[in-house]
């Protein structure tokens, strides 16, 4: 039996036990529902030491035949995207699965008219507009990697990604909106590209229809382009280890890193974790509220969807605009059956109170999710009991950038939920709790490090450009696992809770940032000479950041030094990256070695003020006392 679909606990348990006994025989089952230009001779080869990871080598295929040829004679009229546009007074759109080939055929055809061929990188920088999902679709069509950039980075940070990873071609509007606020989308990018000699070319959309300065040579408009070409472009074959896309996460050093997925096995995962964690029916509409900019919105929005030949509904806008009913609003019209969102979005409707969710009947819904971050327990409740009306899962799902998919979570309706627990490893996925001497903790009822100890085919394949930081990441800390940089409970049953970060990275709505990537920016400001930052418990977005700030001189206008920094933040990395709280201090905490004892600094920030630990060892203890006094 394939278990291609689960439809039991039953079918759960016995898929899970003959993925772990028999993992190759497992994948290969599921791998047979695709069209492969020519099967693979291997199904895996692995070295968790190397790293080296492939899955289904040999084998020919392109992702873009399954997400849309395969689906053309059965399903060419239904919609594969329903978008719904930032203003509500806005016409929706549908696109069908035929109208959407046509269309990324065209697009295809367009970067292949500009220059681009298999291979080149593809920076992507865009609102959420089907052009965003066409453009991503195009690129994988002709076997280009995109790169897409999260259309709320400054300038700085897309011209980092485009220099890391080469990149000759752009992709990005003329503006956009979010909300009621208006973005100069192409101005960003033009302040990127001052710094980007390489780009060869630059391919706009006109979106909002704002006046923007076109470089001759370099920058054309797409809608001028698309009248050149037609909707003939055959899939480009292509290796199933192919890189299909860079997305570049934040660590605990400095630069972001691009996680780098490959075409077989994440097609193979993504479709099958798609399915099954959320059930999907074939007439279901499934709308994932995340943004094409971060992995959740690749594989939930575009990829995962239309392999399973669902409908993906993209919305522009946000959660309180223009109020925050807005989501419970969209359900209703769209007839919306599965939702799934961040804890952070659920918490911030929970504070707006009842009055905007009551009008709405959320009858069409049948499962809802939850993604981004571990989500407390009374928010779970929330949602369960006004969106979920009690009747509906909830699926709380664990994974990250560099899983490619979702890797524990109960499957809507089948396996049983827990508040605040992520519950179960997806069939293929063996997690452990290990000490942090690296020793398997094998009873239950116990809290440790979590890891994966055998590959699932989505893993990670490299850090672009640089493997031996991608073998430093994630798979030197422990000889023989992935370590995830989580920690985790497991209770007496075999459920996982995520219990946060035990690296120095901040989860901050879901998304990550390293703190070296923060300080960086915050030194740059002209009033910095050092900084620290920590994150610590935020009501709203599940963590938030606290910066400790040694001045360059003595700070007189204290709002007028915090807003300069924010300022300087928002311009390196982009303003969900500014500081919460600023402290300014005139020393760190530091051993005598100079390293900074950010323990003390979070319990600080924490208002545990009275179990700081031993701070005797460090080199001036008397600066932890005027920390304290001057928490804000």
């Amino acid at each position: 039996m394939s278990y291609s679909r689960l439809r039991s606990n039953a079918d759960y348990t016995n898929a899970y036990a003959q993925s772990v006994a028999e993992p190759e025989a497992f994948w290969a089952a599921q791998a047979e529902r695709f069209t492969w230009r020519r099967k693979w001779d291997h199904v895996l080869q692995w070295d968790f030491n190397a790293p080296q990871v492939e899955w289904f080598k040999g084998g020919r295929l392109n992702i873009t035949e399954n997400c849309l040829d395969r689906h053309l004679a059965s399903r060419g009229d239904k919609t594969a995207i329903l978008w719904e546009p930032n203003d509500p007074g806005e016409e929706a759109q549908r696109i069908s699965y035929r109208e959407l080939h046509a269309r990324v055929c065209r697009f295809a055809n367009v970067l292949e008219h500009n220059g681009a061929k298999k291979g080149d990188r593809v920076c992507i920088y865009m609102p959420m507009i089907p052009d965003l999902a066409v453009a991503v679709l195009a690129c994988a069509r002709i076997g280009a990697i995109h790169s897409v950039v999260f259309a709320g980075f400054s300038a700085q940070s897309i011209a980092d990604r485009i220099q890391d990873a080469d990149a000759a071609f752009v992709i990005t509007t003329d503006g956009m909106a979010r909300g009621a606020k208006k973005v100069a989308v192409k101005a960003i990018v033009d302040e990127a590209l001052r710094t980007c000699p390489g780009v060869k070319r630059v391919m706009v959309v006109r979106h909002t229809g704002e006046e923007v300065d076109m470089q001759a040579g370099r920058d054309v408009w797409l809608h001028d382009e698309l009248k050149q070409v037609d909707a003939d472009r055959p899939a480009e074959e292509m290796a199933s280890e192919d890189p299909l896309f860079i997305l570049y996460t934040s660590g605990s050093t400095g630069k972001p890193k691009g996680v780098v997925h490959t075409c077989g096995g994440y097609m193979v995962y993504t479709d099958y974790t798609f399915r099954n964690v959320f059930q999907y029916e074939e007439q279901d509409v499934f709308w994932c509220t995340a943004d094409v900019g971060w992995v959740t919105g690749h594989s939930y929005i575009i990829y995962g969807p239309l392999l399973a030949g669902a409908t993906s509904l993209m919305f522009e806008g946000i959660p309180t605009y223009p109020d925050a009913g807005r989501f419970w609003q969209v359900i209703d019209k769209h007839g919306v059956n599965i939702f799934y969102t961040a804890p952070t979005a659920i918490r911030s409707l929970m504070a707006q109170g009842l009055d905007f969710v009551r009008p709405c009947s959320l009858s069409s819904l049948k499962v809802i999710g939850s993604v981004g971050e571990p989500i407390n327990e009374e928010a779970w409740h929330w949602y369960k009991e006004h969106i979920g009306k009690d009747r509906c899962p909830i699926v709380d799902t664990w994974w990250q950038t560099e899983t490619g998919g979702i890797l524990i979570s109960s499957l809507a309706g089948i396996t049983d939920e827990k508040p605040s627990y992520a519950a179960w490893p997806m069939p293929g996925v063996q997690p452990v709790l290990l000490t942090p001497e690296g020793k398997e903790i094998m009873e239950n009822e116990v809290e440790g490090l979590l890891a994966i100890k055998f590959p699932w085919p989505s893993i990670i394949r490299t850090t672009w450009g640089d493997h031996e930081r991608c073998r430093q990441t994630y798979f030197s800390s422990y000889k023989g696992y992935y370590f995830t940089g989580d920690g985790a409970r497991r209770d007496a049953e075999g459920r996982y809770r995520i219990i946060g970060r035990v690296d120095d990275v901040i989860n901050v709505s879901g998304h990550r940032f390293g703190t070296a990537e923060i300080e960086n920016a915050i030194n740059e400001s002209e009033w910095v000479v050092e900084s620290a930052v920590v994150g610590y418990p935020h009501d709203i977005k599940g963590q938030g950041i606290y910066a400790y700030v040694i001045a360059e001189k003595p700070v007189t206008d204290p709002d007028q030094a915090r807003s300069e920094i924010l300022a300087t933040v928002t311009k390196m990395i982009g303003p969900i990256a500014k500081p919460d709280k600023i402290q300014f201090v005139s020393g760190l905490p530091k051993t005598r070695s100079g390293k900074i004892m950010r323990r003390i600094l979070r319990k600080v920030a924490e208002n545990e003020l009275n179990s700081l630990g031993d701070t005797t060892t460090l080199l001036d203890p008397a600066v932890v006392d005027e920390i304290k006094a001057g928490r804000v």
